[in-house]
């Protein structure tokens, strides 16, 4: 059965943290006690709305008995500390993406929690939508036939005001990434989670459209799968208004289109008729509809509130998360090779040390 209710403590009182504030009033058994954040202003503010304690020392609030999971809503550069911390408190994780922005840190956030016996689960919220999964069952059903090109689209904007607002914004040390890790993850997520494993990777990263950012506004991919498929990702921050992410999966025997998490077309030779939205535009303007893609503000906190319930359930049953430490470390480390490979203009096998050392 157990408990009544698991207190939950955000770490980090900025947009994310608010988001997951706003979406565990959704969760049954959960029960937001304390918000961490060195800014006192901001934590308070929080803390203030949703009726629970600020404190601006993790350690303090770690030592509380009523705190069982613990919310990371840091930079990703910050992810691996503060994982590190909670978990040798005792304290389940739950961390945003990207799991953190090397593979060092990731891999020893995962050893850490499982030293200590807690849970760690990452934010990867799309893959838990219905269009996400429809495609997956459709692809173990072999609906597909053999997988023959699998594509990711990622055409985002964000002002250069965006990266102005803070001074962590666009910088290796706490964003790792631009336009594919701090953007397109969820997209790089969700296409390997249907396509299965990255084999290798072959990268140009530029800095096209913004100023005094040190990471990429434009990436552009192409990737073999270890089932022989062969792919692309394409990702930008400079694509004005902002368009809606898209996956496309080809296979011998059926297509299927993913756009803005709404399965928009499928068609398989084995059925007698097909889906398809006739009145959806191939590439819809996200600008004011609600998306990320034009305003990082606007989370659909569906996915959020499913991972929440889930870390409770995983708790009680003893079992892992459905998205564990290893299942966000698979991203990461496509991008990182990524990253590997537009810095040194080759190919990357995914698994070199060389990639997963960054």
């Amino acid at each position: 059965m157990g408990k009544q209710h698991y207190g939950f403590a955000i770490i980090g009182a900025g947009v994310i943290g608010k988001s997951h504030a706003e979406r565990l009033q959704s969760v049954a058994k959960g029960k937001l006690v304390a918000v961490c954040d060195k800014n006192e202003q901001s934590g308070r503010q929080l803390a203030g709305q949703f009726g629970c304690d600020w404190s601006g020392d993790i350690h303090e609030v770690l030592e509380r008995e009523d705190v069982d999971i613990v919310n990371i809503c840091l930079p990703s550069g910050m992810h691996a500390e503060y994982t590190v911390l909670a978990a040798r408190a005792g304290k389940h994780v739950i961390t945003e993406k990207p799991i953190d922005i090397t593979a060092a840190n990731a891999l020893k956030m995962i050893e850490e929690c499982r030293k200590a016996g807690v849970k760690l689960a990452v934010i990867s919220q799309h893959r838990l939508q219905s269009s996400t999964q429809r495609v997956k069952k459709a692809m173990e059903d072999g609906k597909f036939g053999r997988l023959i090109i699998g594509a990711g689209a990622i055409h985002w904007y964000r002002s250069q005001e965006y990266y102005d607002s803070g001074a962590w914004r666009g910088t290796w040390a706490f964003d790792g990434g631009g336009a594919l890790m701090n953007q397109g993850v969820h997209t790089v997520d969700v296409l390997q989670y249907l396509m299965g494993p990255v084999e290798s990777v072959y990268a140009h990263c530029e800095t096209l459209g913004h100023e005094r950012i040190e990471v990429e506004d434009a990436a552009v991919v192409t990737l073999r799968f270890r089932s022989g498929a062969v792919g692309t990702l394409v990702a930008t921050t400079c694509a004005y208004p902002g368009l809606t992410a898209r996956i496309e999966i080809f296979g011998k025997s059926g297509s299927a289109i993913i756009e803005g998490d709404e399965l928009v077309y499928t068609k398989f030779e084995s059925d007698e008729e097909h889906q398809t939205n006739e009145n959806g535009p191939a590439f819809k303007a996200a600008n004011g509809n609600g998306s990320t893609a034009a305003d990082p503000t606007a989370i659909n906190g569906e996915g959020h509130i499913l991972q929440m319930n889930d870390m409770i359930a995983a708790i009680e049953e003893n079992r892992e998360p459905i998205i564990n430490g290893e299942e966000g470390f698979k991203p990461l480390e496509i991008i990182l090779a990524v990253y590997e490979s537009a810095r040194t203009g080759r190919a990357v096998t995914i698994g070199d040390r060389s990639a997963s050392a960054v």
